[in-house]
């Protein structure tokens, strides 16, 4: 069994630990099998994003698997993930204040890739 140690710099935040555990996995000599992912502490969880989707932040940032990029680096990053196998399925997760122009932008870039299929994630904002 191999241990992950994950340091976030906000007290919400995702990381991506892809790369971190394909690593394991490759040096583990298994080529046919399952990775079991275990998260003992009470406010972790482990999410699953087909594509590495885009964030549009408050502030105008775009984020791709929890980088800043430029929003014109976003259509060669998605490019790149559907080479590697990832799924032709995007969510996009914008801060409510974020600018209407910065989320058009952002999906300007991803119809540069032929992706149709684009879903916004959105969070229920308590009274």
């Amino acid at each position: 069994m191999q241990t992950l140690s994950v340091k976030t710099a906000r007290r919400t935040q995702l990381v991506d630990v892809t790369t971190q555990v394909q690593k394991v996995v490759a040096s583990s000599g298994v080529s046919n099998g399952i990775c079991y992912l275990y998260v003992p502490h009470t406010t972790a969880a482990i999410a699953i994003n087909e594509c590495a989707d885009p964030d549009v932040a408050r502030d105008g940032r775009i984020f791709y698997r929890n980088t800043v990029i430029a929003v014109d680096e976003l259509s060669d990053r998605i490019r790149e993930s559907i080479k590697n196998g990832a799924d032709r399925k995007l969510y996009i997760r914008a801060d409510a204040c974020a600018r209407y122009g910065d989320i058009q932008r952002v999906l300007d870039e991803i119809s540069k890739t032929g992706i149709r299929d684009v879903c916004f994630i959105a969070e229920k904002v308590s009274p």
